[in-house]
């Protein structure tokens, strides 16, 4: 096999605006306390064939725009008959990284809007390193090494147990070991010269929240500090060029860094600014001294074939096949999101306040009372969710967004209300998509080994019965390992389970495409392992936003410091 690897620095200059990932105005970045990276792991059977590229970036998220861009600027350097289904472009998720970098509205409101600058250094960050990894190919071996993070190793631990314990499959883990429910599997791909690793793709879930919203500087948190230091050990075989560490997500959708049990919101709560930073290093050097634990280990030998799919499916509107919808007749629905989006997490990210939270369901409720028979499909798909903002239908508690210019008073409630009113005040969002609609499928083999790159955040038991639906077909195929990568060519919210969405925590009010949405990716995974597909159209590509509109809703940074 060849492979050739590269890492760049993304050149962002902080100046005020809100980071990606809590939703708070207030979090805004000044500094930075680590750079953020565009990592980059290039791979093929042959030199003719086009390779297989990996790009994960130190980012809350990445988005159809940025690798639509970034496959515009590599097309031309492949050959204009490159296959993108061979470009996976993933992130870390940082919630200490840009916003702005969305052609959507909903996820840049907090920015506030769009961000050109930052848009452009992720670009241009992505293309270098891909161009540089290229240009660098060298023969290697592929070496494939998994094993469990020890119970003792505290890095982890499942934020929504009650949900979690609603699926008939999950092992009944009581409140103090939360730290067991989930998946502690490791899963790393080394790029091996000789007897020396060079660069590794590693899988583990788990969000990257050790560091708050009372920060002002972009940080890498607990995956970049893992990445630095599994860096560092690998360059201290004295390489002939600094090798590069991914460390990637697997099923993070319910996955905290934090303590969670009895007086973990107080443990929380008591962190200081400096106690943050130094456990965000904590915890990501735990994971690299796993990673070390790996090193060493024989592994399965990964030799070609090199295979890829991509396709698009319209999200609002997919039929699930009888398989995972217990027999019914179910679709997704447009995108909404329920009152406990905005509540948000207890001890990763507080939202609104609990009687506010209370107030908003109980209108949520009677506005499906009166809206219940025109959007009967929508509401029964969307289950028994409280919605409040109905992103596909601009609606917010049933009232169309353009009546957010009746009400001044909202823009002193929320900053991120007040600017979602800006916008609509400005005409940026007639024509513009609050939410993705159109999303990614994509299949990776090399050679024993698959990956379902999904968009999005999937709890763990919805990532297990994803992995268990196409495994039969894999391995008829000759396929030993699936691995999950989550948050991937797009961002698109939350994948649960039908039994965790039901109890409508903050990962099942943030779940957009109703009680559905894991049974549609089942669908569709499926789909996309057969000869001939049922459901998918491989030419289907998301509707491109307005640029006048994105203009509209564009901002420049602020030449203000602190006060």
């Amino acid at each position: 096999m060849l492979a050739g690897w590269a890492k760049e620095i993304i050149s962002l200059h902080p100046q005020g605006l809100a980071m990606h990932g809590y939703g708070q105005a207030k979090h805004k970045a000044w500094r930075k306390r680590t750079e953020l990276c565009a990592r980059v792991i290039l791979i093929q059977e042959v030199p003719e064939q086009a390779p297989l590229i990996f790009c994960c970036l130190e980012l809350g998220y990445v988005t159809h725009a940025m690798r639509a861009a970034i496959v515009e600027h590599i097309r031309p350097f492949f050959g204009i008959h490159w296959d993108e289904a061979r470009f996976v472009l993933t992130c870390t998720h940082t919630h200490s990284g840009p916003g702005g970098c969305a052609h959507e509205v909903l996820y840049n409101l907090v920015t506030p809007g769009f961000s050109p600058e930052d848009f452009q250094a992720v670009v241009e960050a992505s293309v270098l390193a891909i161009r540089q990894a290229y240009a660098q190919i060298v023969p290697v071996d592929l070496v494939w090494t998994s094993a469990a993070l020890a119970a003792d190793i505290p890095v982890a631990w499942n934020r929504a147990l009650q949900a979690y314990l609603r699926n008939p499959e999950a092992i009944p883990y009581r409140e103090h070991e939360r730290h067991l429910a989930l998946d502690r599997q490791v899963r790393m791909l080394c790029i091996r010269q000789g007897i020396r690793t060079v660069a590794v793709l590693h899988l583990f879930g788990v969000h990257a929240t050790c560091l708050g919203s009372g920060l002002n500087a972009y940080d890498a948190d607990n995956k970049g500090y893992a990445a630095r230091a599994f860096e560092r050990f690998l360059d201290a075989q004295g390489l002939e060029k600094p090798a590069v560490a991914i460390f990637a997500q697997g099923t993070a959708g319910d996955v905290s860094p934090h303590f969670h049990g009895s007086g973990d919101l107080d443990r929380r709560q008591s962190m200081t600014p400096a106690q943050e930073v130094s456990y965000a290093r904590r915890n990501g050097h735990l994971q690299a001294e796993h990673a070390q634990s790996l090193y060493d280990l024989p592994g399965m030998v990964c030799e070609g074939p090199i295979e890829a799919r991509l396709a698009y499916a319209d999200f609002s509107n997919v039929e699930v096949a009888p398989d995972f919808s217990d027999g019914h007749l179910a679709r997704t629905t447009r995108p909404a999101h329920g009152v406990s989006f905005f509540a948000g997490t207890p001890v990763d990210g507080l939202g609104i306040s609990a009687p506010l939270a209370l107030v908003l369901r109980r209108l949520a409720r009677q506005v499906r009372l009166l809206r219940g028979k025109v959007d009967a499909d929508f509401y029964q798909a969307q289950g028994n969710k409280d919605v409040f903002l109905d992103a596909g239908g601009k609606r917010i508690l049933g009232v169309p967004i353009k009546g957010l210019l009746r009400l001044p008073f909202l823009e002193h409630l929320d900053p991120v209300v007040g600017e979602l009113r800006r916008q609509v005040r400005l005409g940026a969002v007639e024509r513009s998509p609050l939410v993705p609609i159109t999303l990614p499928i994509q299949y990776v083999r090399l050679g024993p080994i698959a990956f379902l790159a999904c968009p999005g955040e999937f709890t763990t038991v919805a990532g297990q019965r994803l992995v268990a639906t196409v495994r039969p077909i894999l391995e008829a195929a000759g396929i030993s390992e699936v691995a999950m990568l989550t948050y991937c060519n797009d961002y698109m919210g939350y994948v649960t389970t039908r039994e965790e969405y039901a109890v409508q925590t903050y990962e099942g009010g943030h779940t957009v495409y109703g009680q559905w949405t894991l049974a549609a990716f089942q669908t569709l995974y499926q789909d996309i392992l057969r000869t001939r597909p049922v459901r998918l159209d491989f030419s289907l590509r998301p509707i491109p936003v307005p640029e006048d509109e994105l203009m509209l809703r564009s901002v420049q940074p602020s030449k203000n410091t602190p006060g």
